[in-house]
């Protein structure tokens, strides 16, 4: 039922992955989930790049040595962390968003289609016990010098994809949806 689906997803870091793989014709079943989010105007902004195998080890290293080179605070541990996390996870995708070339719309909208695309992913992922989890870190803006980005397109993040052992805790709300609405 998608109710607990969604209730049930939780966000699963590198660190919780196990060494087993994830094989390709997975990962497109999750991509092409994406494809059927919401779109306003039909514009499906989402783009996806991924990382798979050795490219997931230089994609660690890029983001690394953009760190050390951008940052005013060097730390080898985040530095360290930053060049394995990508190396643990079983696949790494880029989240980007193409914006309409004629801004028929608030890019606000597209941003929102393409975290709509992304939440399709994690609930497919979720139902096939791989791990998920959207990090977005400064680095990002750095992304098109490592691979070709076309005119509008920027990166939101990183969704990393991981098989884990175990179960995941269960979530918890602050508050309720009561507290969080009003009705008229």
């Amino acid at each position: 039922m998608i109710a607990e689906t969604i209730k049930d997803r939780r966000a699963v870091f590198p660190q919780q992955y196990n060494s087993e793989p994830i094989l390709k014709k997975e990962i497109e079943k999750i991509l092409k989930s994406a494809n059927w989010a919401p779109t306003h105007k039909r514009t499906e902004p989402w783009r996806f790049k991924v990382f798979n195998g050795e490219s997931q080890e230089k994609l660690g290293i890029f983001l690394a040595e953009k760190f050390k080179e951008t940052t005013e605070s060097f730390s080898e541990f985040k530095y360290n962390k930053i060049k394995e996390n990508p190396q643990k996870a079983g696949c790494v995708i880029a989240i980007c968003m193409q914006r309409d070339p004629n801004e028929s719309l608030p890019e606000w909208e597209e941003i929102a289609a393409t975290a709509m695309a992304v939440q399709n992913m994690w609930l497919t992922a979720h139902e096939m016990k791989i791990g998920a989890y959207w990090s977005s870190p400064g680095l990002i803006k750095y992304l098109n010098e490592f691979v070709k980005m076309e005119d509008g397109e920027r990166c939101l993040g990183f969704f990393y994809l991981g098989k884990y052992d175990g179960e995941i805790p269960a979530g918890v709300r602050k508050t309720s949806i009561e507290e969080k609405t009003t009705w008229y």
